[in-house]
C-alpha cells in the first residue's frame, strides 16, 4: 500500500499578512523538498476535499462554527485574536485542511493507503470547540478523531510532537477515553498548557528550552510510546509540528531531522502492532522554511517506509 499526500490549493490562499510566520510559503517549502528528495514519486497525490458541516461539529459548537463563517471578511484581514487572522481565502482553506485530515482517515480505513499526511494550512491543534487561537481556526486532527470514531473504530491516539502545547485538541478530548493524547512540547511557550492534564487520557511531556533530541526520545521511550502501547489505539494521528527543530524562529528547542525519522518509525511500530498500520499525519507548526521543509520530509519518507 502507498502513502497518501494531500493538500488543496486554497491553503496557499490563506494569509494573515506580509510579516505573518504562518504563510504560505511554508507550504512551498515541504512541496519543492519533497520533490527534490525524489520521494514525491513515492507518495499518491490527493486533493482535499471541504469537510461537511457535520463533521466540524462533531468537535466544534454549532455557534463558534457559524461565528468562523461570518467573519470571513470579503476583503482586507480580520483578526479573530492578535495571532489569528482570515483573509477572503482563509475560510475556503480552512474546510479543505479539516476535509485532508478526513479524507485521510477515509483512506486508511478503507485500506487504500497505509499511511496519510496532510500538507495543509492553516493548522488546527490550538482551535478549541469554541475558540480559534494560535493561527488555528478549525482543529484539523479533532475533526479526523472524531470521523474515526464515527466510522466504528473504538480507540484512537493523537502523538503532537509540536514545540507548542495542543491546548485544543486536549480540550476537546479530555473526558473522552476512547482517546489519549500523548508527545512533547516546550514549557513555558505559549499557550502555557499542558502541565497539569485535563484528564487522565493525556500524556504530554513538556521539554525545558534548549532540550534537544536525547530528551525528545527518552520522553518518546519512557511515557509517549508506553502509553499507546497500553491504550492500543485502532489509528493513530499525528500533529506534525516541526517548530522544535533547532533552526526555527519561534521557540528554543533543539531537534534536527534525524529526530523526527526516529519518533515515526516508533509510531509505525506501535502501529503495526494494534492499529493495521493505520497512521494518519496533519501538519501543524515549522516556522524556518528550509527547516521544515527537510524535516517534513523525513518524516514522510519514513511514513512511507524508504
Amino acid at each position: 500500500m502507498t502513502t497518501a499526500f494531500i493538500a488543496h490549493g486554497s491553503c496557499r490562499q490563506h494569509d494573515m499578512g506580509r510579516y505573518h510566520p504562518e504563510c504560505p510559503a511554508r507550504l512551498d517549502a515541504v512541496s519543492d523538498r519533497l520533490i527534490a528528495s525524489g520521494i514525491d514519486k513515492h507518495v499518491q497525490h490527493y486533493e482535499a476535499p471541504e469537510a461537511t458541516h457535520p463533521q466540524l461539529a462533531r468537535v466544534h459548537d454549532e455557534d463558534y462554527i457559524g461565528m468562523v463563517e461570518a467573519a470571513s471578511p470579503e476583503s482586507g484581514v480580520h483578526h479573530l485574536d492578535p495571532d489569528t487572522a482570515m483573509n477572503p481565502h482563509s475560510l475556503e482553506a480552512a474546510v479543505h485542511a479539516a476535509g485532508a485530515v478526513v479524507l485521510a482517515t477515509d483512506l486508511v480505513l478503507d485500506r487504500e493507503c497505509r499511511a496519510a499526511f496532510c500538507a495543509v494550512r492553516p493548522p488546527g491543534h490550538h482551535a478549541e470547540r469554541r475558540r480559534a487561537m494560535g493561527f488555528c481556526l478549525f482543529n484539523n486532527v479533532a475533526v479526523g478523531v472524531a470521523h474515526a470514531l464515527a466510522s466504528g473504530l473504538k480507540r484512537a491516539a493523537v502523538v503532537d510532537f509540536d514545540v507548542h502545547h495542543g491546548n485544543g485538541t486536549e480540550q476537546i478530548f479530555c473526558d473522552d477515553p476512547r482517546v489519549i493524547m500523548t508527545g512533547t512540547f516546550e514549557y513555558p511557550l505559549y499557550p502555557y498548557s499542558g502541565v497539569d492534564p485535563l484528564g487522565p487520557n493525556m500524556h504530554n511531556v513538556p521539554l525545558r528550552a534548549g532540550s534537544g533530541g536525547d530528551a525528545f526520545r527518552k520522553a518518546m521511550t519512557e511515557v509517549c510510546l508506553p502509553a499507546l502501547e497500553a491504550h492500543r489505539p485502532e489509528i493513530i494521528f499525528i500533529s506534525a509540528g516541526f517548530d522544535a527543530h533547532r533552526d526555527d524562529p519561534l521557540a528554543n528547542l533543539q531537534f534536527i531531522e534525524s529526530d523526527y525519522a526516529w519518533a515515526t518509525q516508533q509510531l509505525l511500530q506501535v502501529a503495526d502492532r494494534h492499529a493495521s498500520g493505520r497512521i494518519v499525519s496533519s501538519l501543524e507548526g515549522g516556522y524556518d522554511l528550509s527547516a521544515l521543509g527537510r524535516s517534513a520530509v523525513e518524516h514522510i519518507r519514513a511514513l512511507a517506509r524508504l
